[in-house]
């Protein structure tokens, strides 16, 4: 799976994403282990193997406000924080049970300092994820909840129904009892 997705990008020979590959650790989570937690440096990132992780903080007031769900065949890490070098601002949790694929980021920086395809790789990581962070913003600027919670369902029907109420509540802006009144009105 690891491979497939480098391949996907069209950068790389087949003994270039041999060689990343032996840089990532097999790592297994609980449901609700977090990868990385509010505060925390970024050391590592993941590929997800298997499982569904929600990244979301903290408000002043205590709330938990969901912000992100990753899938499997995703690459994971809190991204200000491996760019800056500074603490994460939130928190990588597992709503199930996950295996992961882990590396170090400084064998990461490693590979960029030698290789500009790695370059050019972070650069296309980092513009699908601008892209999805605008889309996301344009969806709560335009879209109803309902919109919103259908368009995460056409997108990852599989891994939906394994989200809690309460996190994708969070994640659409609702209570618990709108959205259970969306799923209602949306037929699977």
């Amino acid at each position: 799976m690891i491979q497939a997705y480098f391949r996907s990008f069209g950068l790389f020979e087949a003994e270039e994403i041999n060689s990343v590959v032996q840089l990532f650790e097999r790592k297994k989570l609980n449901k609700h282990d977090c990868f990385v937690s509010e505060g925390e440096s970024c050391t590592a990132i993941a590929f997800i193997q298997s499982g569904i992780f929600r990244s979301h903080y903290q408000a002043d007031d205590g709330t938990e406000h969901t912000f992100c769900f990753r899938f499997p065949n995703q690459l994971m890490a809190p991204y200000s924080a491996f760019i800056t070098g500074g603490p994460s601002v939130e928190t990588m949790q597992a709503i199930t049970d996950a295996e992961i694929l882990v590396a170090k980021v400084d064998r990461i920086r490693a590979l960029i300092d030698t290789n500009p395809k790695w370059v050019q790789f972070l650069k296309r990581h980092a513009e699908h994820e601008y892209i999805e962070l605008e889309k996301r913003f344009f969806q709560f600027q335009r879209d109803s909840a309902t919109k919103r919670y259908h368009a995460l369902l056409t997108n990852q029907p599989d891994y939906v129904r394994q989200i809690p109420l309460q996190y994708l509540a969070s994640y659409l802006g609702v209570t618990q009892r709108h959205l259970s009144r969306i799923r209602a009105a949306i037929s699977f």
